[in-house]
């Protein structure tokens, strides 16, 4: 029987984990989007969880919170570094946690990349589906990959969850080098 440990440190292992994770997860986008587009014509508000929770389409030509919607194509220039950057660091490690959270973060960039470059009447400029209303901000089920992946991370970095094998002796948050 071989260790979690053992069993990461095999390339097509970390390769078939990173291809299964972003594709559930980018599919898991890609169908509530076209869902959400289907169902949510018209300013149909579909109420969740009373005035907390509802369903409302939104096109989001921003960033979160639309910051920068006169900058989507600056925005969609930095999705696809970011993809860059997360797929290089998902094959750099050795850890199973980290290579799972690294494949969904890649999977919501992709996701709302995707809604940029299909929509898009210019250079990269489409707008983002958004659909969950949480009462203070619209997103996606992209987004929620992105956030829970980012706070995954943050959770194994302050908990000293190594990266790779490398990097058993990485310090935890708080303390000093």
């Amino acid at each position: 029987m071989t260790s979690d440990k053992q069993t990461a440190k095999r390339p097509y292992i970390r390769v078939a984990v990173f291809a299964l994770v972003t594709l559930v997860a980018y599919f898991a986008d890609r169908i509530t989007k076209i869902y959400a587009m289907n169902e949510l014509q018209n300013g149909r508000k579909v109420p969740v969880f009373g005035k907390f929770l509802s369903f409302e389409l939104v096109r989001n030509h921003g960033a979160s919170l639309s910051i920068g919607s006169n900058s989507t194509a600056v925005i969609s220039v930095t999705a696809v570094i970011s993809s860059f950057v997360l797929a290089y660091f998902a094959f750099k490690t050795t850890s199973l946690p980290y290579l799972t959270a690294l494949s969904a973060a890649f999977a919501g960039t992709v996701g709302n990349l995707t809604d940029r470059i299909i929509y898009a009447d210019g250079f990269l400029d489409g707008p983002v589906t958004d659909f969950i209303n949480y009462g203070w901000s619209v997103g996606n089920v992209a987004d929620i990959e992105i956030v829970c992946a980012a706070a995954a991370m943050l959770c194994m970095f302050c908990f000293s969850v190594p990266f790779s094998e490398n990097s058993d002796k990485e310090k935890s948050c708080g303390e000093n080098a």
